[in-house]
């Protein structure tokens, strides 16, 4: 029998290698593995459709979304149990996944992120830095990791753009508007020197000098709001999804921003950027040969 504490690193090894999934997902995905396993007291060869059920039923805290985050990771580890052919059938084709409805991160306005931008000083090189990576989160539409993980050597001032490496290590070059190329300019002029060999490619450094976090990277994002007086709730992501609706409302191919969000389905595009009935329209209105 298959011990789940010897074949979940080894699926783990087939998403980093083979599927070339980020570390944050095949950690999501291992630790969903693990606490079903843990919970369902069974090995993976026994697992039946009622057994997926059973743990749903029994956990009644966790969401509907996290459900069916929990239903996809175990779905995907049956598929790889198939073809290794340890078992035969996925029991997860037997077990409806939870309806769950879009959840889309609040909208800044533009007036709202140039006010979050505006109020960031410029005498010390934090307040540089803050302001850099508003610029380029917004202006280059980044991921908070694509962001953190951005390389001094993947800037092209000259050229105007940046180079991206997103989820699975697939890269994307991104243009680079003036305000963001200069932001950052100014920022890479007043940035000390890293307390080690290991930031120093990185282009934003914490307070320590230490290269920036995903979580500072959110604080940072949420303090600047509040100085600004946003009151929403917002992340990183917030300035991603404002990007794309923004740029959809004046007009950009949906297509273009699909390229630059670095989505492999214009349907995910689509999800991020829902802009009013309006807009679309006044497209078609103004488009169509019958109009």
């Amino acid at each position: 029998m298959l011990s789940p504490g010897q074949i979940i690193p080894e699926y783990g090894s087939y998403l980093r290698i083979e599927r070339a999934m980020s570390a944050n997902t095949v950690s999501s995905y291992l630790s969903d593995l693990e606490l079903f396993f843990a919970g369902t007291e069974s090995v993976p060869e026994e697992v039946t459709a009622d057994d997926i059920v059973a743990y749903f039923s029994g956990r009644p805290e966790i969401s509907k979304r996290t459900q069916a985050r929990i239903l996809s990771a175990l779905r995907s580890f049956f598929n790889y149990l198939i073809m290794e052919g340890y078992v035969a059938d996925n029991p997860c084709d037997k077990v409806d996944a939870p309806k769950i409805g879009r959840r889309l991160p609040e909208v800044l306005s533009v007036e709202e992120v140039g006010d979050m931008i505006s109020s960031v000083g410029t005498d010390d090189w934090k307040d540089l830095r803050d302001r850099a990576l508003l610029e380029v989160m917004y202006g280059c539409g980044l991921r908070v990791s694509e962001a953190v993980g951005l390389k001094i050597r993947e800037i092209y001032f000259r050229e105007g753009f940046v180079r991206i490496t997103g989820k699975g290590d697939k890269q994307r070059l991104v243009p680079m508007g003036d305000m963001a190329s200069e932001a950052l300019q100014s920022y890479l002029q007043a940035r000390p020197e890293p307390d080690d060999g290991n930031s120093a490619a990185y282009v934003f450094l914490n307070a320590r000098g230490g290269r920036l976090s995903r979580v500072g990277a959110f604080n940072i994002v949420r303090a600047r709001a509040l100085a600004a007086g946003v009151t929403k709730h917002i992340s990183p992501h917030s300035l991603r999804h404002s990007f794309a609706t923004h740029l959809i409302a004046n007009g950009a191919d949906l297509r273009a921003v699909q390229e630059m969000l670095g989505h492999e389905s214009i349907l995910t595009t689509e999800i991020y950027t829902h802009i009013d009935a309006g807009t679309w329209q006044n497209t078609i209105r103004t488009c169509h040969p019958r109009k």
